[in-house]
Protein backbone atom coordinates (compact mmCIF):
# COMPACT_ATOMS: atom_id res chain seq x y z
CA UNK A 1 0.00 0.00 0.00
CA UNK A 2 2.94 2.34 0.67
CA UNK A 3 4.01 4.80 -0.56
CA UNK A 4 0.57 6.38 -0.78
CA UNK A 5 -0.40 8.23 -3.97
CA UNK A 6 -0.32 12.00 -3.55
CA UNK A 7 -4.11 12.31 -3.96
CA UNK A 8 -4.73 9.86 -1.11
CA UNK A 9 -2.21 11.67 1.10
CA UNK A 10 -3.96 14.98 0.33
CA UNK A 11 -7.38 13.58 1.27
CA UNK A 12 -5.98 12.10 4.48
CA UNK A 13 -4.43 15.45 5.43
CA UNK A 14 -7.65 17.32 4.62
CA UNK A 15 -9.71 14.99 6.82
CA UNK A 16 -7.24 15.10 9.71
CA UNK A 17 -7.10 18.90 9.42
CA UNK A 18 -10.90 19.06 9.46
CA UNK A 19 -11.01 16.96 12.62
CA UNK A 20 -8.29 19.08 14.24
CA UNK A 21 -10.24 22.27 13.46
CA UNK A 22 -13.33 20.76 15.06
CA UNK A 23 -11.40 20.35 18.27
CA UNK A 24 -10.01 23.88 18.14
CA UNK A 25 -13.08 25.94 17.26
CA UNK A 26 -15.76 24.18 19.30
CA UNK A 27 -19.04 22.55 18.33
CA UNK A 28 -21.12 25.68 17.79
CA UNK A 29 -18.73 26.88 15.09
CA UNK A 30 -18.33 23.67 13.08
CA UNK A 31 -21.88 22.30 13.31
CA UNK A 32 -22.92 24.58 10.46
CA UNK A 33 -20.68 22.50 8.18
CA UNK A 34 -22.27 19.15 9.10
CA UNK A 35 -25.05 17.85 6.84
CA UNK A 36 -28.35 18.96 8.35
CA UNK A 37 -31.70 17.44 7.32
CA UNK A 38 -33.94 19.49 5.06
CA UNK A 39 -36.57 19.56 7.82
CA UNK A 40 -34.51 20.86 10.73
CA UNK A 41 -36.24 21.29 14.12
CA UNK A 42 -37.22 24.91 14.79
CA UNK A 43 -35.34 24.99 18.10
CA UNK A 44 -32.03 24.25 16.31
CA UNK A 45 -29.45 26.98 15.71
CA UNK A 46 -28.46 25.31 12.43
CA UNK A 47 -30.12 24.12 9.25
CA UNK A 48 -29.37 22.79 5.80
CA UNK A 49 -27.03 24.81 3.55
CA UNK A 50 -25.76 23.86 0.11
CA UNK A 51 -22.07 23.73 1.10
CA UNK A 52 -22.86 20.98 3.59
CA UNK A 53 -23.17 18.53 0.68
CA UNK A 54 -19.36 18.45 0.68
CA UNK A 55 -18.16 19.90 3.99
CA UNK A 56 -19.82 17.20 6.09
CA UNK A 57 -17.34 14.70 4.67
CA UNK A 58 -14.38 16.44 6.34
CA UNK A 59 -15.89 16.27 9.85
CA UNK A 60 -15.93 13.26 12.18
CA UNK A 61 -17.70 12.35 15.39
CA UNK A 62 -14.63 11.07 17.23
CA UNK A 63 -11.10 9.78 16.70
CA UNK A 64 -12.22 6.18 16.08
CA UNK A 65 -14.64 7.39 13.38
CA UNK A 66 -11.83 9.32 11.71
CA UNK A 67 -9.30 6.47 11.91
CA UNK A 68 -11.68 3.86 10.47
CA UNK A 69 -12.61 6.12 7.57
CA UNK A 70 -8.98 6.98 6.86
CA UNK A 71 -8.06 3.28 6.95
CA UNK A 72 -10.77 2.61 4.35
CA UNK A 73 -9.67 5.60 2.27
CA UNK A 74 -6.07 4.40 2.16
CA UNK A 75 -6.95 0.71 1.67
CA UNK A 76 -9.42 1.10 -1.19
CA UNK A 77 -8.30 4.43 -2.59
CA UNK A 78 -4.63 3.58 -3.09
CA UNK A 79 -5.06 0.86 -5.75
CA UNK A 80 -7.83 2.86 -7.44
CA UNK A 81 -5.60 5.95 -7.65
CA UNK A 82 -2.76 3.88 -9.09
CA UNK A 83 -5.02 2.40 -11.76
CA UNK A 84 -7.18 5.41 -12.60
CA UNK A 85 -5.07 8.40 -11.65
CA UNK A 86 -5.75 11.48 -9.55
CA UNK A 87 -8.60 12.97 -11.58
CA UNK A 88 -10.64 9.78 -11.69
CA UNK A 89 -10.07 9.06 -8.01
CA UNK A 90 -11.28 12.53 -7.01
CA UNK A 91 -14.29 12.26 -9.35
CA UNK A 92 -15.22 8.91 -7.85
CA UNK A 93 -14.70 10.04 -4.27
CA UNK A 94 -16.61 13.33 -4.43
CA UNK A 95 -19.42 11.88 -6.57
CA UNK A 96 -19.86 9.35 -3.77
CA UNK A 97 -19.76 12.09 -1.14
CA UNK A 98 -22.51 13.99 -3.01
CA UNK A 99 -24.78 11.01 -3.68
CA UNK A 100 -24.30 9.92 -0.07
CA UNK A 101 -25.42 13.35 1.13
CA UNK A 102 -28.44 13.45 -1.19
CA UNK A 103 -29.50 9.95 -0.18
CA UNK A 104 -29.17 10.86 3.49
CA UNK A 105 -31.33 13.95 2.96
CA UNK A 106 -34.09 12.09 1.09
CA UNK A 107 -34.38 8.55 2.47
CA UNK A 108 -34.32 8.70 6.32
CA UNK A 109 -37.38 11.00 6.49
CA UNK A 110 -39.32 8.26 4.65
CA UNK A 111 -38.71 6.05 7.70
CA UNK A 112 -39.61 8.80 10.19
CA UNK A 113 -36.03 9.01 11.43
CA UNK A 114 -35.27 11.63 14.07
CA UNK A 115 -33.68 14.64 12.28
CA UNK A 116 -29.99 14.85 13.12
CA UNK A 117 -26.86 16.17 11.41
CA UNK A 118 -24.56 13.75 9.57
CA UNK A 119 -20.81 13.89 9.25
CA UNK A 120 -17.88 11.79 8.13
CA UNK A 121 -16.05 10.62 5.01
CA UNK A 122 -17.91 7.30 5.00
CA UNK A 123 -19.95 7.96 1.84
CA UNK A 124 -16.78 8.66 -0.13
CA UNK A 125 -15.10 5.59 1.35
CA UNK A 126 -18.08 3.38 0.52
CA UNK A 127 -17.97 4.61 -3.06
CA UNK A 128 -14.31 3.61 -3.19
CA UNK A 129 -15.18 0.23 -1.67
CA UNK A 130 -17.77 -0.43 -4.38
CA UNK A 131 -15.33 0.54 -7.14
CA UNK A 132 -12.58 -1.58 -5.57
CA UNK A 133 -14.91 -4.61 -5.40
CA UNK A 134 -15.86 -4.17 -9.07
CA UNK A 135 -12.31 -3.62 -10.36
CA UNK A 136 -10.54 -6.06 -8.01
CA UNK A 137 -13.28 -8.60 -7.17
CA UNK A 138 -10.95 -11.42 -6.13
CA UNK A 139 -8.65 -9.32 -3.95
CA UNK A 140 -8.74 -10.31 -0.30
CA UNK A 141 -10.26 -7.92 2.24
CA UNK A 142 -9.81 -8.68 5.93
CA UNK A 143 -12.74 -7.97 8.21
CA UNK A 144 -11.68 -6.20 11.40
CA UNK A 145 -14.17 -7.94 13.71
CA UNK A 146 -13.99 -10.92 13.33
CA UNK A 147 -10.72 -11.05 11.36
CA UNK A 148 -11.98 -13.14 8.43
CA UNK A 149 -10.49 -12.80 4.92
CA UNK A 150 -13.12 -12.37 2.18
CA UNK A 151 -12.96 -11.68 -1.55
CA UNK A 152 -13.65 -8.00 -2.19
CA UNK A 153 -16.90 -8.64 -4.10
CA UNK A 154 -18.35 -10.69 -1.22
CA UNK A 155 -17.18 -8.14 1.35
CA UNK A 156 -18.98 -5.37 -0.57
CA UNK A 157 -22.17 -7.42 -0.99
CA UNK A 158 -22.32 -8.37 2.69
CA UNK A 159 -21.61 -4.81 3.80
CA UNK A 160 -24.38 -3.53 1.51
CA UNK A 161 -26.90 -6.00 2.96
CA UNK A 162 -25.95 -5.11 6.54
CA UNK A 163 -26.14 -1.36 5.86
CA UNK A 164 -29.54 -1.72 4.19
CA UNK A 165 -30.89 -3.80 7.06
CA UNK A 166 -29.58 -1.42 9.72
CA UNK A 167 -30.86 1.61 7.81
CA UNK A 168 -34.37 0.27 7.24
CA UNK A 169 -34.80 -1.12 10.75
CA UNK A 170 -33.09 1.79 12.51
CA UNK A 171 -31.23 -0.78 14.60
CA UNK A 172 -28.00 1.20 14.91
CA UNK A 173 -29.09 4.77 15.49
CA UNK A 174 -26.59 7.60 15.15
CA UNK A 175 -25.03 6.09 12.00
CA UNK A 176 -25.89 7.45 8.54
CA UNK A 177 -26.46 4.07 6.88
CA UNK A 178 -28.25 5.60 3.90
CA UNK A 179 -25.31 7.95 3.29
CA UNK A 180 -23.12 4.85 3.09
CA UNK A 181 -25.48 3.22 0.60
CA UNK A 182 -25.74 6.48 -1.34
CA UNK A 183 -21.96 6.60 -1.53
CA UNK A 184 -21.94 3.14 -3.07
CA UNK A 185 -24.59 4.29 -5.53
CA UNK A 186 -22.36 7.21 -6.52
CA UNK A 187 -19.43 4.87 -7.05
CA UNK A 188 -21.61 2.61 -9.23
CA UNK A 189 -22.84 5.55 -11.33
CA UNK A 190 -19.31 6.81 -11.97
CA UNK A 191 -18.07 3.36 -12.93
CA UNK A 192 -21.05 2.88 -15.24
CA UNK A 193 -20.35 6.18 -17.00
CA UNK A 194 -16.68 5.32 -17.43
CA UNK A 195 -17.48 1.91 -18.88
CA UNK A 196 -20.12 3.37 -21.17
CA UNK A 197 -17.52 5.74 -22.62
Amino acid sequence: MFPLPAVITALLIANVAGFALQSLVGEQHWLGFALWPLATPEDSDHGFAIWQLVTYSFLHGNLTHLLLNMLGLATFGTPLARVGGTRRLLTLYFASVLTGALTQLVVPPLFDAVPAPSLGASAGVFGLLLAYAVLFPRSTVLLLIPPIPLPAWLFAVLYTIVELYLGVTGTQSGVAHFAHLGGMLGGAIVLWRWRKR
